[in-house]
Formats: structure tokens, sequence, C-alpha cells
């Protein structure tokens, strides 16, 4: 059985939350993807072709945030190693859910470099803590990858009768569809709740979390159940 943060169903939750994310951002604060990093490189290219150096550093802004999520995240994982199974990233998901609780207090007056630079780092911590969905390699923050994939997957699926690779297919398009329900779900909250949306990922992000918490109160119940002595 997959651990639970590989678990398909923890795939579809955390890539519903990065569309909603990216359509947020993208929505309230001054058309920047916090998520696709890939967007906001093609847009920070374009700046700079042009001569517009300080639109160019906007974008440049959120890839860099995106680097030191990545980065921040490596170090969580060494400092947690001791403890088992999914301990480092119940951290990461507490701090997400934090971020974005907080984001949603802000007001409109808040600067978005401010806003994006943080969801950013958030983004980050999720996809690199992240990786795997039923032991395929995936992303929850964005899409290209796991298109490619997918196809990839479904052509040996027809080619070649392969029984797995069509489950593996499926997998992979579940995740590429609740990104986009995601990402319409973000639109359709901003357009309701404004900058108050983001609250509905950050509850995710808990849901999540709480989770992985059962999962490891099971585990550590039935390796009890197996030796006494460790109770």
């Amino acid at each position: 059985m997959d651990k639970i943060h590989e678990r398909l169903e923890t795939g579809i939750l955390l890539a519903i939350a990065g569309g909603f994310l990216d359509a947020y951002t993208y929505i309230t604060r001054g058309g920047v993807f916090a998520y696709a990093q890939t967007g906001n490189m093609v847009l920070l290219s374009m700046r700079f072709t042009r001569g517009e150096w300080t639109q160019a550093l906007y974008y440049f802004v959120p890839i860099t945030a995106f680097t030191i999520g990545i980065i921040v995240t490596e170090y969580i994982s060494r400092v947690c190693a001791a403890q088992r199974g999914d301990g480092w990233r119940r951290v990461v998901l507490g701090v997400d859910a934090a971020i974005l609780l907080v984001i949603g207090l802000l007001p409109a007056s808040v600067p978005n470099p401010v806003v994006t630079v943080t969801i950013s780092f958030a983004s980050a911590m999720q996809y690199n803590s992240f990786r795997k969905v039923s032991g395929l390699p995936y992303a929850t923050t964005m899409c290209t990858g796991n298109l490619r994939s997918a196809v990839d997957q479904l052509c040996r699926w027809w080619f070649d009768h392969d029984g797995q690779a069509g489950k593996n297919s499926f997998h992979y398009f579940c995740i590429i569809f609740y990104f986009c329900v995601g990402a319409a779900l973000g639109t359709a909250c901003t357009q309701w709740w404004g900058l108050r949306a983001v609250w509905a990922c950050s509850l995710l992000m808990a849901l999540i979390l709480e989770r992985l918490r059962r999962q490891s109160r099971m585990e550590d119940a039935q390796e009890q159940k197996r030796d006494p002595q460790k109770a």
C-alpha cells in the first residue's frame, strides 16, 4: 500500500491547492503566477529583452522566493531526518497553512510582491515535499511534466498493451484534471470573497496535515502492537 503522502487522494488535494493559488495570485496580485515559475521566467525574459528592468525585477522576485523555499525544505527534511515517516512533511504543511492564513489577513494595500513572494515560498515547500503519487514522480504545482508523463503512459498502454501504464496514465490525468478544478475554484472563490479566498487553501492544507497525522498515529499504534516494548 502507498504511503499516505503518495496516495492519489493526497495528490489530488495538493493539485487543487496548486491550481487554486495560481489563479488567486494571477487575479489579485498583478498577473504573477505564485506556483508556476515557468510562466514567470517567460515574462521576466520578455521584460528584460524590452529593457523594462523594473518590471523584469517584479517577476524575478517570486522566482527567487521559490528557490529559497526549496532550500528551506531541504533543510527541514534533514533536521527532521531522525523522525520516522512524514514528520517533516507535516511541518511543511503546517507552515504552508499558517502562511496562507496570514496572507488572507493582509489588506489590498500591501504591495503585490510581498504577497507573491510569500506564496511562492510556500509553493516551493509544497512542490519539494510531495514528489510522488502511487510511486510515480509528479508535480503538484504545475502540469507540463504531468501531461508529458500522462501521454507517455497512455501510449505504452495503447501500443504495448501495458495494463499498469494505463493505470499510471489515469493517475496523471486525475492530477491534471483536479489542478484545473483548483484553478476554476480559485477563480470563483476570488470573485466571491476577494483576498480572503486564500483561506480556502489554508483549510485544505490543514485537512491534508490532519490526514497525515491520523495515519502516523495509526502506524504508531500498529507498531506498538507488534512490539509492546516500544509503547
